[in-house]
C-alpha cells in the first residue's frame, strides 16, 4: 500500500507531461518549467578498466555496476585520474548497463566504473532529492514500456533528451522530503516482513522436524 501512495503521489508530482496538476502544496502556486534534462545536468562516464588494471589491494575501491546489486567482490586501483572519474559520498551516480537507475554514493572515495554516470547539476537549479526521485520513477516508465525484454539500451542522449518538470526550488525540496520519508517507511516495512518471515521459517522447521 505504501509503494502504491508514493507511486501516485510521485506520478503527480513529478509528471513530465505536467499541463495543470492537481497535486501542489498549499501556498505553492509558482509555475512550473518544463525542460530537457541534459539542460541541467550532465552525465560523465567512469574510467574503462581493462582486467590487467584491477587490482585485489589498492589506493581506491573500483565501483562496477554489480556492487550496487549483488556482486560483492570489490577491485582496487592505484591510478592518478582527472577528478570527474571518482565519485565520494553523497555523489549522485547512475548505472547505465545491464542493470540500470540512479543511486546515491554512500561509501568512500572510488573510482567509479565506464558503466556508471556520474550526474553533475547545479543545486541552486535542481535539488538533488528531487532529480532522484525523478531518475527512480522515469525508470519505472522504462521498465513499464520496455514490454519484458531483459536487454534495456539506455543511452546518454536518450537521457539528456528526457523532458523534466522543475518547480522552484523551495517545492522540489518538499517534494523530494515527502517522497523520502515514503522511501524510509517502504524500507522499514520490507525489513519487518522479512525478518517475520525469518520467524515463520524457523517456527515451522520446529514444528515439523
Amino acid at each position: 500500500e505504501l509503494i502504491q501512495i508514493k507511486e501516485g503521489i510521485g506520478q503527480g508530482l513529478l509528471n513530465r507531461h505536467y499541463r495543470n496538476l492537481s497535486i501542489r502544496f498549499n501556498q505553492e502556486n509558482s509555475p512550473w518549467k518544463q525542460t530537457k534534462l541534459g539542460k541541467i545536468a550532465s552525465f560523465v562516464n567512469g574510467r574503462a578498466f581493462k582486467q590487467k588494471e584491477l587490482m585485489n589491494r589498492g589506493l581506491y575501491p573500483v565501483l562496477r555496476v554489480g556492487n550496487f546489486y549483488t556482486n560483492n567482490k570489490w577491485y582496487y586501483s592505484n591510478l592518478n585520474l582527472s577528478s570527474d572519474k571518482y565519485a565520494n559520498k553523497g555523489d549522485l551516480l547512475y548505472t547505465w548497463s545491464a542493470s540500470f537507475g540512479p543511486h546515491v554514493w554512500k561509501g568512500p572515495k572510488v573510482i567509479y566504473h565506464y558503466h556508471i554516470w556520474k550526474i553533475n547539476f547545479d543545486p541552486a537549479v535542481i535539488s538533488k532529492a528531487y532529480l532522484y526521485e525523478f531518475l527512480k520513477l522515469d525508470k519505472k516508465e522504462i521498465l513499464a514500456n520496455s514490454n519484458g525484454s531483459t536487454m534495456i539500451h539506455i543511452t546518454k542522449k536518450d537521457m539528456e533528451n528526457k523532458m523534466i518538470t522543475v518547480p522552484d526550488m523551495n517545492e522540489q525540496i518538499k517534494i523530494g522530503k515527502i517522497l523520502e520519508k515514503l522511501d524510509l517507511k517502504i524500507e522499514l516495512n520490507k525489513n519487518k516482513l522479512n525478518n517475520l518471515k525469518s520467524v515463520k521459517q524457523f517456527l515451522l522447521q520446529k514444528m515439523f522436524m
